[in-house]
C-alpha cells in the first residue's frame, strides 16, 4: 500500500488543493499525511512587515485545522529550513511518495526540482493552479525577442474564458477596455465605506504575540484585522461587491489623504496565498454586471486587474526570470531614501502613503505606481533595492508579482518587456488625482525654486537626461515635447535643483 506525504506550501492554501486530490488517487486517507512547514530561515530572509507575517502564519495554522476538520492527518512543523522540516517529517513518518504543487516563485521551484535526489524518493510536482494562465497560455510559442503587450494578452484571456463576451465574440459594452472612465478624483464630500475587518481569534492572537516577541521586521502587529480563513476572505469579497464595487471603476485611480482603501477591494493579500481564487471572483464580478449591481467600467476594470494584469505579470515573471532580478535599463544606482522606511518627509504624498503602509502593510496600486515607483524612477533608485523594499513592506508581496510589477512596470527597467513606456509624471498628476497637494509644504505648480515640488524638477531632470531615449518611444512624445518650454537657463536650474535635492537625501542602508 502506497504511503503518501503531501507538502502544502504556505502561500498555496487552496480550498480544494490539487495535491490532496492527487494523493487520494494513490492512497486512502489513513495512508496520507499532510505537511505544512513554518521555516525560520524563510521568515528571516527579509525584515517582513509584521502584519504580513501574522496573516501568512495565522492563515497556515487555520488551514491546518480546516484540513483536520475534513478528515486529513495534518502535521504542522516548525523548522530551520523547508528541507530540514521535510527530512525530519519523513524520518518520523516514512512515505513512498511526496506530492506537492509547483511553487509560484523561482527559488521554490529550484528547490522542488531537486527534492527527489535530496530526499531519495519519488517526488511529484503538480502544476500550479492558482493562476489561469497555467490553464491557457495565449502565447505558448514564446519568442524572447518579441514584445508582448498586456492589452492583447488580456483580450486573448477573455476570449478563452468567455468573460464579458457576447455571442459574436465581441466585448460586452462595445469596448474591451474602459480605463478612460476610471480616472476620476475622489470628491471631497465622498466617504467610501471601510472594508470588512475580522477581530483576531485565539490562533491569530497567539501568532501576534509570537511575531511581536521576535521584535523584528517593519510595522507592528497592532490592530491586525485581516481575514485568515476561506470563509473570512469570501466575506471580505462579498462586502466589496456589496458596498464598494459599484464605484470602484470611477475612482480606481483616485488617491486620498482621508481615505485609505477608497473603493478598492484590498483582496490581493488573500488571493496571493490561496484564500480566494481568480475564476470564481471573475464570475461573481460578471454576474454583478448582468444583475445591474455595478456598471461596466467597474466590472471590466476589476476583471482586467485579475484576468489581465495579475495573469500577465505571472506569465511575464516566468519568461523573464532569472535575468529580471538584475534588470536596470536606466542604469539607476541610488539607494532607497530613508523616508520610504520611516515616512519622515515634508512631501505630503509620500508621507501619507508610507505612513499607511507602515501601519497596515497595504496601499492601493496607483499609490504604488504613481507615488512610490514614480519617485524612485525619477530619482534613479536601484531597481533591485526598490524590489527589496516592496517585498519587505507589502502584505501581498511575493517575488512573482513584485519583480515584474516593480522592476518591469513601475521602474521600466526591463527595456520595455513588461510595459511599453515609463510611467513618469510630475506633481500635476498627483494634484489632479488626489488631495495630497493641499496643505503640502511644496507648490505643485512650481518647477524650480525653494517651494517647488520635488516631483516637478525630478520629472524634468529625468526627461532632460534621457531625452534621446524618450524621443525614440512613440508613447512618450508629449513628455519630450514639453521640453520646448524650457530654455537653456531653465534646464540648468532644473538639473541643479534636482541634483542638490538628491544629494541631500538621507539614504537607508540595508543591514
Amino acid at each position: 500500500m502506497t504511503r503518501v506525504c503531501v507538502w502544502i506550501l504556505g502561500d498555496q492554501l487552496l480550498h480544494d488543493h490539487p495535491a490532496l486530490a492527487r494523493a487520494e488517487e494513490l492512497a486512502p486517507r489513513d495512508q496520507m499525511r499532510v505537511l505544512l512547514i513554518e521555516s525560520t530561515a524563510r521568515r528571516a530572509k527579509l525584515p517582513y512587515h509584521q502584519q504580513k507575517l501574522v496573516l501568512l502564519i495565522s492563515a497556515m495554522r487555520h488551514y491546518a485545522d480546516h484540513l483536520r476538520d475534513q478528515g486529513y492527518v495534518v502535521d504542522y512543523a516548525k523548522a530551520d529550513t523547508f528541507m530540514t522540516g521535510l527530512r525530519d517529517h519523513l524520518q518520523q513518518h516514512p512515505a513512498d511518495r511526496l506530492i506537492t504543487m509547483a511553487a509560484s516563485h523561482h527559488h521554490g521551484r529550484a528547490l522542488q526540482a531537486d527534492l527527489g535526489t535530496a530526499l531519495g524518493m519519488p517526488v511529484e510536482v503538480l502544476p500550479n493552479t492558482m493562476f489561469l494562465v497555467t490553464q491557457h497560455d495565449p502565447y505558448p510559442q514564446y519568442a524572447p525577442n518579441k514584445r508582448y503587450v498586456l492589452e492583447n494578452f488580456y483580450r486573448a484571456m477573455r476570449r478563452n474564458f468567455r468573460v464579458l463576451i457576447d455571442d459574436t465574440d465581441q466585448p460586452l459594452g462595445g469596448e474591451w477596455n474602459f480605463d478612460k472612465l476610471n480616472r476620476q478624483p475622489l470628491p471631497q464630500d465622498n466617504a467610501p465605506p471601510p472594508p470588512l475587518t475580522f477581530p483576531p481569534d485565539a490562533i491569530t492572537r497567539q501568532v501576534m504575540d509570537e511575531i511581536a516577541a521576535e521584535n523584528r521586521g517593519v510595522g507592528s502587529v497592532d490592530d491586525f484585522a485581516l481575514a485568515v480563513t476561506h470563509e473570512q476572505a469570501q466575506a471580505a469579497f462579498d462586502d466589496f461587491i456589496k458596498h464598494r464595487f459599484h464605484d470602484f471603476g470611477a475612482y480606481e485611480d483616485a488617491m486620498s489623504a482621508q481615505h485609505h482603501i477608497i473603493y478598492h477591494s484590498a483582496l490581493s493579500p488573500y488571493m496571493n496565498i490561496g484564500l480566494l481564487e481568480p475564476l470564481p471572483m471573475i464570475r461573481r464580478a460578471e454576474s454583478a454586471y448582468h444583475n445591474d449591481e455595478a456598471p461596466i467600467n467597474s466590472v471590466e476594470g476589476f476583471i482586467r486587474q485579475i484576468l489581465g494584469w495579475r495573469e500577465y505579470i505571472y506569465w511575464q515573471y516566468w519568461h523573464l526570470m532569472p535575468d529580471l532580478r538584475h534588470a536596470n535599463g536606466w542604469n539607476a544606482r541610488r539607494p532607497m531614501p530613508q523616508m520610504f522606511w520611516d515616512a519622515q518627509t515634508d512631501m505630503n504624498c509620500i508621507h501619507h502613503t508610507v505612513s499607511r503602509l507602515i501601519d497596515t502593510g497595504y496601499t492601493h496600486h496607483i499609490e504604488r505606481l504613481m507615488i512610490i515607483c514614480n519617485f524612485c524612477l525619477l530619482a534613479g533608485v536601484d531597481p533591485a533595492v526598490v524590489a527589496y523594499w516592496f517585498l519587505t513592506f507589502y502584505a501581498d508581496a511575493y517575488e512573482w508579482v513584485v519583480l515584474p510589477n516593480v522592476i518591469g512596470m513601475g521602474l521600466n527597467a526591463d527595456d520595455g518587456k513588461t510595459a511599453t513606456k515609463p510611467y513618469i509624471a510630475s506633481a500635476n498628476y498627483i494634484n489632479k488625482m488626489s488631495d495630497y497637494c493641499q496643505g503640502c509644504k511644496f507648490n505643485h505648480k512650481a518647477r524650480t525654486g525653494d517651494d517647488a515640488c520635488p516631483f516637478n524638477f525630478l520629472y524634468w531632470n529625468f526627461v532632460i537626461e534621457h531625452e534621446t531615449t524618450l524621443r525614440a518611444n512613440p508613447r512618450m512624445g508629449n513628455n519630450v515635447l514639453g521640453l520646448r518650454h524650457l530654455d537653456d537657463a531653465e534646464r540648468r536650474r532644473v538639473q541643479d535643483q534636482a541634483h542638490a535635492f538628491l544629494n541631500a537625501l538621507v539614504n537607508y542602508t540595508i543591514p
